[in-house]
């Protein structure tokens, strides 16, 4: 598949199941008390299960899209065991995250890039994991083989700029900063100036995780993204869209208010092992259909996965 494979290695997968381990105690401790006393899977089965999805924030939408089509098998199957019912959710939320494309969108870090510099817009709120995402992405690219330049263009935070500074010394890759108070636009403007110039790979831009308003946001990226057009005139190539899977429904909240104010492309999802709510992963991409591209999974810097639906999947509901 070229740029849009990658096979897990074991280490990948063991870090994996251990960073959905909370989500997957909490969900099948739920589900278990579901189907308590039932053989098989009836309306009122049904009702406990809606409740456990959307209790493990898979979203009210996609819950129902999920207990619509175990409805339907169970009317067509005629008899559906309560045992079975682990395969049978498996098989829906398989079936959910391939028809919403998030199940081949993985990219291989040392695989030839679809543009050069290929850049990547990274968008999100502060206190999301942003910088920490740009620091993982751009130490994977660069164990990759790819020559990385990051900018730092959220200059509204002083704590911002000395973060992504931080985090480019700990990758070893170079940083284009102007410090706080620039104009972000021209931070974005010297970085891929400087990216062409030293013929870069792979350039990821941080911008503003503020939510003033929409029409603010909007603006503010547009003309970050308008100012990038007059350097690489298809740039960018990528608007990460980075969500702290630990807030639940409040990551679904976000996702709705910069997809409104901006072209999102890929979704990274972080936090997921200090919480319960890996579900959300499921609802969001349901709901948005925007591909979720990256997971966070750990503290180490792997521990930014390419997000892989089937071992995803297989990592929630397989028995440890």
């Amino acid at each position: 598949m070229g740029f849009f494979s990658k096979l897990f290695s074991k280490e990948e997968k063991e870090s994996l199941d251990q960073g959905l381990s909370k989500t997957k105690e909490s969900f099948f401790g739920k589900l278990a008390k579901a189907v308590a006393g039932k053989s098989t899977v009836d309306a009122d089965v049904l009702d406990n299960l809606e409740e456990v999805l959307i209790s493990g924030d898979v979203g009210v939408n996609t819950t129902i899209k999920i207990i619509k089509r175990i409805e339907d098998r169970v009317a067509r199957d005629k008899y559906v065991s309560t045992s079975e019912l682990n395969s049978v959710l498996r098989d829906e939320i398989s079936s959910l995250l391939k028809e919403n494309n998030s199940t081949d969108n993985t990219i291989d870090f040392s695989a030839s890039l679809p543009k050069k510099p290929y850049v990547i817009m990274v968008v999100g709120v502060n206190g999301v994991g942003k910088t920490t995402t740009i620091g993982k992405l751009a130490h994977q690219f660069k164990l990759g083989g790819k020559n990385v330049l990051l900018g730092a263009a959220d200059t509204f935070r002083a704590a911002a700029v000395d973060q992504l500074i931080i985090w480019s010394e700990r990758a070893g890759v170079p940083i284009v900063s102007q410090g706080m108070g620039a104009d972000p636009a021209s931070v974005a403007f010297d970085t891929l100036s400087s990216a062409k110039s030293k013929d870069a790979d792979v350039v990821i831009i941080d911008t503003a995780g503020r939510l003033h308003n929409k029409i603010n946001l909007m603006n503010e990226l547009t003309k970050i993204k308008n100012v990038m057009k007059k350097v690489v005139p298809d740039a960018p190539h990528e608007v990460l869209l980075v969500l702290d899977g630990s807030t639940g429904q409040n990551a679904v909240e976000q996702c709705k208010q910069f997809t409104a104010a901006t072209d999102v492309t890929a979704l990274a999802v972080t936090k997921l092992d200090g919480t319960a709510k890996g579900g959300v992963v499921i609802g969001i991409s349901d709901e948005f259909k925007i591909p979720v591209k990256y997971i966070g999974v750990g503290e180490k810097m792997t521990d930014l996965q390419l997000f892989n639906a089937p071992e995803f999947v297989d990592s929630l509901f397989n028995k440890v």
